[in-house]
């Protein structure tokens, strides 16, 4: 290579290097504790502003707390390092499997629509539905912005969360949901508990607060992750990998797959 074409090169690398640090500069800056939050949230609403994000989304953002309650949930999520046996007694297994099986008659009709339509049967949808939100009895009380907002400053798992927060934002530009909507300690909404994005993408339509729609919704999730229609679901068979897409924890997967086997009597 000639000596001017090794100048041009390291020209332009160097230029390339100066557009990312820029770039890397620019960007909102994630942080460990409540004292960056505010400037973050400043440096984030002009890139959300920068990418089309509306004027009353950013506004919702501004408005939004750091949450303490989040970041101590995120941090102790110790029942995901439990046996499977230890996990299922903490989370009332034997439970969730019993008043399953009751929900299961009840609503013959519902679920056997929503197997009709997605493939899936009703035992792993009513072990996530018992599971997340004890059947609808708990469906969290925390502002469902905010705490995505805090876990996407967090530089724990930022740019996960930073998805979910471009998500919200999109979520209330479209009327689905309010600078005020309730929800879990990270930011899940509805019966069965859905992250924005999965809102987005994976929402069949309709207030995830009523079961038929949560319900749905998580079936057209699963479907979307590989069911298979009459396939198993126990660990090792063609439908578990679907089950792994929903939760990241390996004990949470083999308890949905076990009480969703008990209330579908397989």
């Amino acid at each position: 290579m000639t000596k001017g074409r090794q100048l041009k090169t390291v020209i332009v690398a160097a230029l390339v290097a100066l557009v990312w640090m820029g770039g890397k500069a620019d960007a909102a800056q994630c942080g460990s504790t409540a004292a960056g939050f505010e400037a973050w949230k400043k440096q984030f609403a002009e890139e959300a502003r920068g990418r089309g994000v509306s004027a009353s989304a950013v506004s919702a953002l501004l408005g939004t707390n750091y949450s303490t309650a989040t970041i101590s949930a995120d941090r102790g999520q110790k029942s995901f390092h439990l046996s499977l046996d230890q996990f299922l007694a903490k989370r009332g297994g034997s439970i969730i499997a019993a008043r399953g099986r009751k929900l299961k008659q009840s609503h013959a009709a519902l679920f056997a629509s929503i197997q009709q339509t997605y493939g899936v049967p009703p035992g792993p949808l009513l072990a996530i539905w018992g599971m997340e939100t004890g059947f609808g009895s708990v469906h969290g009380n925390q502002n469902a912005l905010s705490a995505v907002a805090t876990l996407a400053y967090d530089c724990r798992r930022s740019a996960y969360f930073t998805d979910q927060l471009y998500a919200a934002l999109t979520l209330i530009d479209r009327g689905i949901l309010s600078a005020s909507s309730p929800g879990s300690m990270h930011g899940e909404i509805g019966q069965t508990q859905f992250l924005p994005k999965n809102i987005l993408n994976y929402g069949t339509g309709g207030n995830l607060d009523n079961a038929a729609n949560a319900l749905s919704s998580t079936a057209n999730f699963l479907k979307a992750h590989g069911w298979s229609p009459g396939a198993g679901y126990q660990p090792g068979e063609a439908n578990f990998g679907a089950i792994q897409a929903w939760n990241a924890a390996s004990v949470y997967q083999r308890a949905i797959a076990l009480i969703g086997q008990q209330i579908d009597g397989k």
